[in-house]
C-alpha cells in the first residue's frame, strides 16, 4: 500500500482553497418564524426554485412553513402525504401527524441545508426549535434502459441509471440476502455524493474493505461527478496505462463479480459501477462467457488474448519488418510489399503514424456524433480515405490492410478502459520498433510484462492468476471450464470464503 499512499500524498498536498466561512451555520434553529425564514433567504441567496409555503396546521393552529427546492421533490407526494393531512385533518394538539415516512427532527442549519439539497422537506413549526424533514425526493429520472457499451446477446437488458437508490435496488433484486451489506460514504465538500460500497460480508475480506473504505474517505474534491473520477483517486499507481478497476454499467456484470468476493461501489448521480480489486486477466471477462457452451467461450477468450497481441504489436511488427528486419519475410511477400510501396515517400513509421492516427479520429468522429451518423463516419469515412490515400500513392496497401486488422482487433476486447489503453501503447511500441526493429518490440513487451507485473489493485497482485502463478485461477483464465468444475472462488479476489455453496454437477456417471 505504500505506492499508493506515497501517490495520494503528493496528489492531496496541495494548498487547500478557501471556502466562505458561514457566519450563520453556528445559528441554532429559532423558535421564531421570522427568524428561521431569514436564515433561509439568506443561505438560498438567488435561488428561485426555493418553495416556502406558508399555513396554518389544522391540529395544534400552529403557523408552519413547508420549504423545498422545486424540481428535486415529488410534488404529489408533498400534496397528498404532508400538506394535506396538516392542513385538513383534525388530530391532537400534542402530535403533527403526516402520511410520509422518514420524519426526522433537526437542529443544526448545515444538516437541514443539505436535506433541501437532497431532495427532503422541511417543516418549521413556529414555536418549535427544530426542523422537521420529510422524505419527499423526486427529481427528474430516466428510464432503465439497454446498456450502452456493454452489449450481450443472452445477457439481462438492463443498465444502471444515474440514481445511486436504484442501483442499489437493482444489485439487491440479484442477490436478496441479508449478507449483502451497504456502507455509505459521503464524498466532496460542495456537491456531497452518496458513494455506497457492496458486499457479502461472509465472503468478502475485511482487510480488503477497511483499505478501499478508507482510500475513498481521503478524497478530497469539490465534488464527484462520475465513477471514473473516484477510480483515478484511489488507484495504486496512477501514472499506469491500464485500468486498475472495472467500471461496468451492468447488473448482472457487478453482481458476478459481487460473488465472487469483490466489492462494488455505487456513486449517486453515475451511471456505472466501480469493482475492486481486479486482474489483468478479469478485463478480457464478458458475462456472455457463462451463459454460452464452455467451448465457445473459450474459443472467443482466446480470441480476445489474440487480439490483444494483434492492436499491441502488429502495426510495429510491420514496421520492424520492413526497415530492418525484411529477411524474415518470404521473398515473394517482400516482392508484394515493395511494389505496393513504390509509390509511397515517407519511411514506414511515418506511414503507419499517419494511417493509426487518422484512423482513431474516425474513432472518435464516430463515438461523439449521433449513432446512425456515427456508425456510418466510421465505415464510409474509412472506405473512402483508405483507398484515396492508396491512389494518391500517400500510403500501402498492406499498410490500409494492417490497420484494419489492428482496429477489429482492438474492437474485441469487451472492455472500454482496456481498450483504450491497448490504444495508446500501440504508438510507442511503432516508434521503439523504428529505432531498434524486433529488439525495440521485444524491451518492449518485456517492459510491459514487467509492469503488469508490479501493478496492484487493492494490494491485489494485477498480474494475477499468471504472476503469482495460481493454478486454482486457471480454469477461467485463457480458458473458460464448464461451471460445475469452478467450484472455488478465483484466489485474487482474497475472499474469506473460497469454496462456493456446491456445485451442481451431480456425482457419478451423470444418469
Amino acid at each position: 500500500m505504500g505506492k499508493w499512499l506515497r501517490a495520494a500524498k503528493k496528489r492531496h498536498n496541495r494548498p487547500e482553497s478557501r471556502t466562505p466561512v458561514n457566519r450563520h451555520a453556528d445559528i441554532p434553529v429559532s423558535e421564531h418564524m421570522q427568524e428561521n425564514m431569514y436564515h433561509m433567504k439568506f443561505v438560498f441567496s438567488q435561488a428561485p426554485d426555493l418553495i416556502m409555503r406558508q399555513f396554518v396546521i389544522k391540529q395544534t393552529g400552529d403557523q408552519a412553513t413547508l420549504v423545498y427546492l422545486d424540481g428535486l421533490v415529488d410534488k404529489n407526494s408533498i400534496n397528498n402525504n404532508v400538506l394535506r393531512p396538516l392542513q385538513y385533518e383534525t388530530g391532537t394538539a400534542e402530535n403533527i401527524t403526516v402520511t410520509i415516512g422518514c420524519v426526522e427532527a433537526l437542529s443544526d442549519w448545515p444538516d437541514i441545508e443539505n436535506a433541501i439539497f437532497q431532495g427532503y422537506s422541511v417543516l418549521f413549526v413556529n414555536g418549535r426549535k427544530e426542523a422537521l424533514l420529510f422524505d419527499t425526493q423526486g427529481w427528474p429520472q430516466r428510464a432503465i434502459e439497454d446498456p450502452q457499451i456493454e452489449t450481450s446477446l443472452k445477457g439481462a437488458h438492463q443498465g444502471f441509471v444515474e440514481t445511486g437508490s436504484q442501483n442499489i435496488a437493482m444489485i439487491r433484486r440479484y442477490i436478496p440476502n441479508r449478507e449483502l451489506k451497504v456502507e455509505t460514504i459521503i464524498v466532496g465538500r460542495r456537491g456531497k455524493t452518496k458513494v455506497s460500497i457492496m458486499y457479502l460480508s461472509d465472503v468478502a475480506n475485511k482487510e480488503v474493505l477497511q483499505e478501499f473504505s478508507d482510500r475513498i474517505r481521503q478524497i478530497d474534491i469539490d465534488s464527484v461527478i462520475n465513477t471514473g473520477e473516484v477510480a483515478e483517486m484511489i488507484e495504486d499507481n496512477p501514472y499506469s496505462p491500464f485500468p486498475q478497476f472495472i467500471t461496468t454499467e451492468r447488473p448482472d456484470a457487478a453482481v458476478s463479480h459481487i460473488l465472487q468476493g469483490r466489492f462494488a461501489v455505487v456513486v449517486d448521480r453515475s451511471p456505472s459501477v466501480l469493482i475492486g480489486p481486479v486482474t489483468f486477466t478479469s478485463f478480457f471477462q464478458s458475462v456472455d462467457d457463462y451463459s454460452t457452451r464452455w467451448l465457445t467461450a473459450t474459443f472467443i477468450r482466446l480470441m480476445r488474448f489474440a487480439g490483444f497481441l494483434v492492436a499491441i504489436f502488429l502495426p510495429a511488427m510491420y514496421i520492424s519488418a520492413i526497415s530492418f528486419n525484411y529477411e524474415v519475410i518470404p521473398l515473394k511477400l517482400i516482392i508484394s510489399i515493395g511494389e505496393s510501396r513504390e509509390r509511397v515517400p515517407f519511411p514506414p513509421i511515418i506511414e503507419a503514424l499517419l494511417m493509426e492516427v487518422t484512423l482513431e479520429m474516425l474513432r472518435e468522429a464516430g463515438v461523439r456524433l449521433p449513432a446512425p451518423i456515427g456508425q456510418t463516419v466510421g465505415i464510409v469515412g474509412g472506405i473512402v480515405i483508405g483507398q484515396a490515400a492508396v491512389q494518391a500513392g500517400i500510403v500501402s496497401n498492406i499498410m490500409v490492410i494492417v490497420v484494419a486488422t489492428t482496429a477489429i482487433a482492438s474492437f474485441i476486447i469487451p472492455n472500454y478502459d482496456m481498450a483504450s489503453a491497448i490504444r495508446l501503447l500501440r504508438f510507442p511500441m511503432m516508434l521503439i520498433a523504428s529505432m531498434f526493429g524486433i529488439v525495440g518490440i521485444i524491451i518492449g513487451l518485456m517492459t510491459l510484462i514487467g509492469h503488469l507485473i508490479s501493478l496492484e489493485s487493492l494490494g491485489t497482485p494485477y498480474g494475477s492468476p499468471l504472476a503469482p502463478i495460481r493454478f486454482a485461477d486457471w480454469k477461467d483464465t485463457f480458458v473458460r471450464l464448464p461451471l460445475w468444475k469452478m467450484i472455488n472462488r478465483p484466489l485474487s479476489s482474497r475472499s474469506v470464503q473460497l469454496k462456493k455453496q456446491g456445485s451442481n454437477r451431480p456425482e457419478g456417471d451423470g444418469k
